[in-house]
C-alpha cells in the first residue's frame, strides 16, 4: 500500500522548513528515502530534516564515507549517500542494518541504488526541478511505501 503527497517549494527556505517539518515528525526506526538528480537540494532538505530533530552540527552529505552518523538530536540521525557505492555489500560492511532497524532515523540518498534491501515500510522524499516553474522550484513527492509487491 503506498500513500503519497506533493507538495511545492519555491526556495531553498521552503525545502529546508519541510525537511524540518519532517525531522520534527520523525519517529525511531524510520527510514526515509531521498531521489533526485544533483543540485536538486538533497542537502538543503537534509539539513532542515536534521535541524527539526534538535541536530546543532553542521550537515553535508557523506559523499566519500556513505554514513554520517549524528547522536545530538531527540534521536540518533543516519544520514546515507550511496552515490558511490560499488555494491549492497558495502552496505553490510558499515552495518546498515544496525541503523534501519536500530532507534534511531535513517536518511539514505540515492536509495535506488541499493531497492534490494530497503525495509518493507519507507517513506521516499522525490526532489525535481521544473524550470517553467522558475529556477528555485521544485516538486518534493512523498510517498509511503508499505509492503513491498513483486
Amino acid at each position: 500500500m503506498e500513500k503519497t503527497e506533493e507538495r511545492d517549494s519555491f526556495s531553498p527556505e521552503e525545502t529546508f522548513a519541510l525537511g524540518e517539518e519532517m525531522g520534527k515528525q520523525a519517529q525511531p526506526g524510520q527510514v526515509y528515502t531521498l531521489i533526485g538528480d544533483l543540485g536538486v537540494g538533497k542537502t538543503v532538505f537534509t539539513q532542515g530534516f536534521a535541524a527539526g530533530l534538535g541536530i546543532t552540527e553542521p550537515v553535508n552529505s557523506p559523499t566519500f564515507t556513505i554514513l554520517q552518523s549524528y547522536e545530538g538530536g531527540r534521536l540518533p540521525f543516519y544520514h546515507f549517500d550511496v552515490y558511490r557505492i560499488g555494491d549492497v555489500e558495502e552496505m553490510e560492511e558499515i552495518g546498515y542494518e544496525d541503523c534501519f532497524y536500530g532507534d534511531g532515523v535513517c536518511l539514505v540518498e540515492w536509495a535506488d541504488l541499493i531497492e534490494e534491501i530497503l525495509p518493507e515500510q519507507y517513506t521516499q522524499v522525490c526532489i525535481e526541478k521544473d524550470l517553467n516553474r522558475g529556477f528555485d522550484y521544485r516538486k518534493i513527492t512523498l510517498t509511503r511505501k508499505g509492503e513491498k509487491t513483486e
